[in-house]
């Protein structure tokens, strides 16, 4: 793949290039992309334990495709470079994996997960602090774990 077509991935298909908030840009990209993709499932009646299955394959694939563009794009831009998105976006996907397929649920898991990749809690900030493509994203992939979490347990409550 050639250079330009990483740093259109690293950067969420240019959001990271938001000249205020390129996280929280890239974010709301992914939230949007995830939410049209289990639309389009949706609608085609395809059964829950596919759309869930479906759903992981894609947020795996993506989150090695990003390594591998964050790899790429860090010959030429610095470490973690906050024109880098990617990892925002797999990161708000896993925060709203399994979820109802309710917006509201899609903007609770962007809120909560922009909360947890800001505020860097417990062992978020010490691998954010890590040198490597691969911290990079982990750091975005523990925050949308955190928010997977918490929002599973409110969802289970009836909190929310």
């Amino acid at each position: 793949m050639g250079v330009k077509l990483q740093k259109t991935i690293a950067s969420g298909l240019g959001t990271g290039y938001a000249p205020v908030a390129p996280g929280t840009a890239g974010s709301v990209l992914g939230i949007l992309l995830f939410y049209l993709l289990n639309y389009l499932w949706n609608i085609r009646n395809v059964e829950t334990w596919l759309l869930l299955t479906l759903n992981m394959v894609v947020i795996i694939s993506v989150l090695f495709v990003g390594v591998h563009s964050i790899k790429k794009v860090h010959e030429i831009w610095q470490h973690d470079a906050s024109k880098i998105v990617i990892d925002e976006i797999v990161g708000v996907w896993i925060a709203v994996y399994a979820l109802p397929f309710e917006i509201r649920y899609y903007l609770y898991a962007l809120v909560l997960f922009r909360f947890f990749d800001i505020a860097k809690p417990f062992f978020i900030r010490r691998l954010d602090k890590k040198e490597g493509d691969w911290s990079v994203m982990l750091d975005d992939v523990l925050a949308g774990l955190y928010s997977f979490v918490v929002l599973h347990v409110l969802v289970h409550f009836n909190v929310i």
